[in-house]
């Protein structure tokens, strides 16, 4: 495969990893300065522990510095993580704040430059040209996934069609119509279009759609390959948050092995969610992230809660740059059933393993009497759903066994007829979780 044409950054994005380190701790030093002039919340943190930023010399000496969390963004809301006078910040965005206040995060000018800069490489690296032509149905406002992806396509030079989200029914005209190349969305979404591109007759052969850049939830590799059967396009995965930056923190190369995080801009640690303590390289846990170039909203050491692990092995891209693989859960959002961790992609790969089974599901855990309970509602094809008694009972009896096997705990099996489970049109609502109303 010809690279060349495909690096957004050839001088930092294929860096050695001593000239990489090395650029890391000079802005990390910087950051730390600015953080502990600028911002009250580092500087009574880094005092509570008795540190200062001169004190951080090696990247090593990083596992040192306290944490950031969520709880701290909603502590100092709106404007108090901001590094520079409201004056220097050009946009605020925030998160949906469905748990309470909203995480805000500010951008300079020069953060929306550099934020244009690192989604270009992933959209470059998925294989993105001022050629295609980029169809965004993330929604747009707050959310911070649309206005990154329309930067990064107008940086490359590409033509952007800003859909937004909803009326699916639009999106698939627009897609024929104006000759679509490049689709942006939640995977989800994704395999709602094709869904209803099948009921109403669409064939992806009527489509000029060859590449799509997916992001906003964890999906797993047997929903990539379903993806790309059925949208007849290459399927890449991209990883940011808000509270780091939007998307550009992490993408994917054509060769789909893993994203590669933008460590020029980004510090990646991965520690143990329980006790906090750093992981060696290549171990699973959560993931950490310190941003060493912005200045609006500088953050340090930022639990993701996310889980995954990185890749240090050269790739055959021609990148250096560390890569993180799919997220496989969230270390707030997974479940305990009965004392074991359950991660709903577990049970997402099992389920697309069967055949018969279609790619929306839903879990609903409820607790009986003292015993924590697992429903996994699945949406069947109309052959099984429609089918024998019998044959019906055997296929839940299958589903049962290999989600024991695979989660090391019984769930209960509910087969429901197709397009049955609600759709959305952002992030799929995976979990309803019946124990937090009897608490």
């Amino acid at each position: 495969m010809n690279t060349t044409a495909r690096i957004w950054d050839r001088e930092q994005e294929c860096l050695s990893r001593d000239a990489l380190e090395s650029l890391q701790l000079e802005r990390l030093q910087h950051t730390l300065q600015r953080v502990y002039q600028h911002v009250p919340c580092y500087q009574n943190k880094f005092k509570t522990i008795g540190l200062q930023p001169q004190d951080i010399r090696q990247l090593g000496d990083l596992k040192h510095l306290p944490f950031t969390t969520k709880e701290d963004l909603r502590l100092n809301y709106p404007y108090g993580m901001f590094a520079v006078p409201m004056r220097d910040v050009v946009r605020i965005h925030s998160s949906s704040g469905t748990t309470g206040k909203p995480t805000v995060v500010g951008y300079t000018r020069n953060d929306i430059r550099v934020w244009s800069q690192l989604v270009a490489r992933f959209m470059t690296a998925a294989g993105v040209t001022n050629d295609d032509i980029v169809h965004i149905a993330f929604g747009y406002g707050l959310f911070t996934g649309a206005f990154g992806l329309h930067y990064g396509s107008e940086e490359i030079g590409a033509s952007v069609i800003p859909i937004s989200s909803g009326n699916t029914d639009k999106q698939i005209m627009i897609m024929q119509d104006y000759r679509s190349t490049a689709l942006v969305c939640t995977p989800s979404y994704a395999l709602t279009l094709a869904d209803r591109m099948e009921k109403i007759g669409v064939s992806p052969d009527s489509l000029a759609l060859r590449v799509g850049l997916f992001g906003g939830e964890p999906w797993t590799e047997e929903m990539r390959r379903e993806i790309e059967q059925r949208l007849g396009l290459l399927a890449t995965d991209n990883y940011g948050l808000s509270e780091v930056m939007g998307p550009g923190v992490a993408g994917e190369c054509q060769y789909q092995c893993g994203m590669h995080i933008f460590e020029d801009h980004f510090i990646a640690e991965i520690i143990d969610p329980e006790s906090g303590e750093v992981l060696p390289a290549g171990a699973e846990g959560e993931l950490v992230l310190t941003s060493i170039t912005k200045e609006a909203f500088p953050i340090i050491r930022y639990r993701t809660r996310d889980i995954t692990r990185l890749d240090y092995t050269t790739c055959a891209c021609g990148r250096t740059h560390v890569r993180m693989l799919k997220t496989y859960g969230r270390s707030d959002d997974m479940l305990i059933i009965k004392g074991v961790n359950v991660f709903p992609t577990q049970i997402e790969e099992v389920l697309f393993q069967v055949e018969g089974c279609e790619p929306h599901y839903q879990l609903v855990v409820d607790r009986v009497g003292n015993l924590d309970t697992l429903e996994v509602q699945v949406e069947v094809n109309e052959s099984i759903f429609f089918d024998e008694m019998k044959k019906q009972r055997e296929f839940v009896d299958l589903l049962q066994k290999r989600l024991l096997s695979t989660l090391g705990v019984g769930a209960k099996v509910k087969l429901v007829e197709p397009s049955s489970i609600t759709r959305h049109e952002g992030k799929a609502q995976r979990v309803i979780d019946r124990r937090k109303e009897k608490s």
